[in-house]
């Protein structure tokens, strides 16, 4: 079995910075892409950045300038740093992980979530 934790969420003000983290654990054999996606209240899940094993980055437009996806794969983490907050970034933030077991099989992952709230 795998787990995804998140953490690093919290309250700012605008204009402030916050860093999620994503760290999985368990019968891992290799972790393919990793994904952040958030959720506001009354709105659907939305992706926001995702990187690949290798690195490469795509990035929601609401997200480009402000946020950076990275990924420490000796330690099975993604990251998030989030910049220049604004209050229509509050949601609860969930981290996804294509994750390959030793037996071949692929699986996707989701963490718990962790909310970010972002005040004016």
């Amino acid at each position: 079995q795998v787990q995804l934790v998140e953490s690093g969420g919290g309250l700012v003000q605008a204009g402030g910075s916050l860093r999620l983290s994503c760290a999985a654990s368990g019968s891992i054999y290799k972790i393919n892409a990793m994904r952040w996606y958030r959720q506001a209240p009354g709105k659907q899940r939305e992706l926001v950045a995702y990187i690949t094993s290798r690195g490469s980055t795509t990035y929601a437009d609401s997200a480009k300038g402000r946020f950076n996806i990275s990924r420490d794969n000796a330690k099975n983490t993604v990251y998030l740093q989030m910049n220049s907050l604004k209050p229509d970034d509050t949601a609860v933030y969930y981290c996804n992980a294509d994750i390959q077991h030793s037996n071949g099989a692929d699986r996707l992952y989701w963490g718990q979530g962790t909310q970010v709230s972002v005040s004016s």
